[in-house]
């Protein structure tokens, strides 16, 4: 096996290696058909197998009811900031949705939802450079509004909704890229959620969308063939050639998380992964937190050094102990540990290792 390094990147983010090795074996020979995966049609009966049973294990992990909609939707979770007022404000007569503004891609989900329609934001912690969730008040919420839209984990900042504003008549939409299937929720409090796949789930350039199908009733003008939500339905995803090869992906990640023992397995060492890294941040005057305690992300953990001129040292140290793509985003700077389902607890204790030697070093 060539050499792995742990890799913290936000996204493409790292897969299983198990998964991998499964690929890589199946890459040229499909089940003794002589072809690849990414070579057999979108529309035969091994592709078709490849799609059920990704419907089937989506459906188990997720415990989602009959009245859900999977769609495998073309492009990544930025296209469906257009395609979701496209399809859902049509249920307000005023063309109304209500949003939160809690980082860099909840801002860019209103900014492209203004183009369709009128945005009430209902909750921004932008004051506070998003060092936390943003507090609301659901009374406050136009009563005609067609959709309420929040993004559940913040990857830039590291903050991560805990409770969700579901306790109202309108419907709950959310962007979960980042931390879909990592921890247990009950879905059947939310109008829909949709994930690029880069984070959790597999390849870049697909994104899932889980709705209620009533809401794919919604009457809508000039929306095209391919961000309308109701195509997908109907056609089963498969309105044009989808990405097989992602899908294909996506259906062994969802395998190798039903291994593990589910869902509740993953968020048991998704929150060790996470307190072991927060508590050595705590721990030390060296390394300081970006955001506030109570809201932090179990996927992204971001934080400063108390020197940072010490920054590319750190980096470029890290490197050499094959700890990979730690560098922040370019927003807020610093480190960024991004601990999606696949990083082992393994890699999370090496990098603790490390930031406890580097800042013995240069402390």
């Amino acid at each position: 096996m060539p050499k792995r390094v742990y890799n913290f990147s936000a996204g493409p983010a790292m897969l299983p290696t198990s998964v991998m090795e499964d690929i890589q074996q199946e890459f040229m020979d499909y089940r003794g058909m002589g072809a690849s995966v990414i070579e057999i049609s979108h529309r035969s009966p091994e592709f078709m197998e490849i799609l059920d049973r990704t419907d089937a294990l989506i459906t188990e992990l997720m415990e989602l009811p009959k009245e859900y909609a999977i769609l495998y939707v073309h492009g990544g979770a930025r296209m469906q900031f257009a395609a979701l007022p496209m399809n859902l404000l049509g249920r307000s007569p005023s063309k109304t949705a209500i949003y939160f503004n809690s980082g860099n891609f909840a801002n860019l989900s209103i900014v492209e939802a203004q183009k369709f329609g009128k945005v009430y934001v209902a909750g921004s912690s932008e004051t506070t450079k998003f060092d936390r969730i943003p507090e609301f008040d659901i009374s406050t919420f136009p009563s005609d509004a067609a959709y309420v839209h929040l993004t559940s984990n913040n990857t830039i900042y590291g903050t991560q909704w805990k409770q969700f504003p579901t306790d109202t008549h309108i419907p709950v939409i959310m962007d979960m890229t980042s931390e879909l299937l990592s921890r247990r929720i009950d879905y059947r409090q939310f109008g829909g959620v949709y994930a690029g796949l880069q984070k959790n789930l597999g390849p870049s350039g697909m994104t899932i969308v889980i709705l209620k199908k009533e809401l794919l009733q919604t009457k809508k003008e000039k929306v095209p063939s391919l961000l309308d939500y109701a195509v997908y339905e109907e056609k089963h995803s498969l309105a044009n050639t989808t990405n097989t090869f992602a899908i294909y992906v996506m259906m062994k990640v969802l395998e190798w998380i039903k291994a593990q023992g589910g869902i509740d397995v993953i968020e048991a060492n998704n929150n060790k992964k996470a307190q072991y890294l927060y508590d050595a941040i705590d721990q030390s005057d060296f390394y300081q937190g970006v955001v506030l305690p109570e809201h932090r992300s179990c996927m992204n953990a971001t934080f400063h050094l108390a020197k940072p001129d010490l920054q590319n040292t750190f980096l470029s140290e890290a490197l050499e102990h094959d700890l990979y793509a730690l560098k922040g985003h370019r927003l807020i700077g610093g480190i960024r540990a991004s601990i999606y389902n696949a990083m082992p607890i393994e890699g999370v204790q090496t990098l603790v290792e490390f930031m406890n030697h580097f800042e013995k070093h240069y402390g």
